[in-house]
């Protein structure tokens, strides 16, 4: 049996449905991400784990216990919110020492437990020192180690990373994955950061209006989305209209093996990056080059087609790429489309 496992979660506000019959399981040691749009109930999810928000229907079990029948301070849960909540007037030691206070912990062991939580996030030498007097990354490292420092059975994460800059974001999502590694806590990620959620999960659990669309690998659920939504939120991807012929799906003069089964109108999504400038023999679909944006690592391409525009991106190898106006071919694997009756629920 999974380390936490959330069988049948509801909660509704009134007539509105914040989460619905959500069913999921964490294995110990895991990070999991809840990824997904504003309002799509993610974080009701990590509420009701921590115990901030009563589920109308369902339950909730860690280690095999009911964890429902535990008031969210005996939990044993560690949760770093967006805003950080660090009290001002408390150096980092006294942020970090606080949850060990209520806890009880002796002198001697609250002391030590502190400093190599601090040295853990890279904060040993700034243990005297406010918040008022730390950057965005420093206090957000402060909320980490406050959160490890009590040794928490699960570690939630509230958009921990969303006031960061994007180069500081980068660099923290490094370190966390790091540490989360290090310590082996089983971690649970909210966030709407499709990269981030990429970046830092050994699974995501991608949601949309109170469900779960799909749980997957992030590998695993950007090259096969189990729907259209999945497929439209993790990154840029085409959609374009086809028939299918004798096994074959036809767009435009190109022709590419179809799935069995699938019907004669379809509906065929492919990444951007999987789209190639065809150099004849392949299947292709035939365009025009719209719009050619140069973007240091990689060409952005928008290709005018019979069938709707297409995304290209192409990395940036040094050799010569099409220009605007100029008529292209279009082409990509078979493995790489994917293809589902038209008319199926985005």
């Amino acid at each position: 049996m999974p380390f936490l496992v959330l069988n049948g979660l509801t909660k509704r506000f009134g007539e509105h449905t914040a989460v619905e019959n959500l069913s999921l399981g964490v294995e110990q040691g895991e990070f999991l991400a809840l990824l997904g749009p504003s309002g799509c109930g993610k974080t009701t999810t990590l509420q009701m784990i921590a115990g901030f928000v009563t589920p109308s229907s369902g339950a909730i079990t860690l280690a095999g216990k009911d964890l429902l029948a535990v008031k969210p301070a005996k939990r044993g849960l560690g949760i770093v919110f967006q805003s950080y909540a660090l009290f001002p007037h408390m150096t980092a030691a006294e942020n970090v020492a606080f949850g060990l206070e209520m806890q009880g912990i002796a002198r001697s062991e609250k002391a030590r437990r502190v400093a190599e939580t601090l040295d853990l996030v890279g904060l040993g030498a700034f243990a005297d020192r406010y918040p008022r007097r730390m950057s965005g990354g420093q206090q957000q490292r402060v909320a980490l180690a406050r959160a490890l420092v009590i040794q928490p059975s699960i570690l939630l994460l509230d958009e921990p990373l969303s006031n960061l800059d994007a180069k500081l974001r980068e660099e923290m999502q490094i370190e966390l994955r790091q540490i989360q590694r290090n310590v082996g806590t089983t971690t649970i990620l909210v966030t709407h950061d499709q990269s981030e959620a990429m970046a830092l999960s050994d699974r995501i659990a991608v949601m949309c209006q109170g469900r779960i669309e799909q749980i997957a690998p992030p590998h695993e659920a950007y090259e096969r989305p189990a729907t259209p939504f999945v497929a439209s939120f993790l990154g840029k991807t085409n959609v374009l209209e086809a028939t299918v012929e004798d096994g074959r799906v036809i767009l435009g003069d190109g022709r590419w093996p179809a799935p069995g089964g699938v019907a004669s109108r379809v509906r065929v999504t492919v990444r951007p990056e999987k789209v190639a400038f065809a150099n004849g023999g392949a299947p292709s679909l035939a365009g025009n080059v719209a719009t050619r944006i140069f973007q240091g690592n990689h060409w952005l391409y928008q290709i005018d087609t019979a069938h709707g525009r297409v995304t290209v991106i192409r990395q940036n190898s040094g050799e010569t790429v099409p220009r605007e106006g100029e008529s292209v071919g279009l082409t990509w694997r078979s493995e790489d489309m994917s293809v589902r009756p038209d008319g199926a629920s985005p």
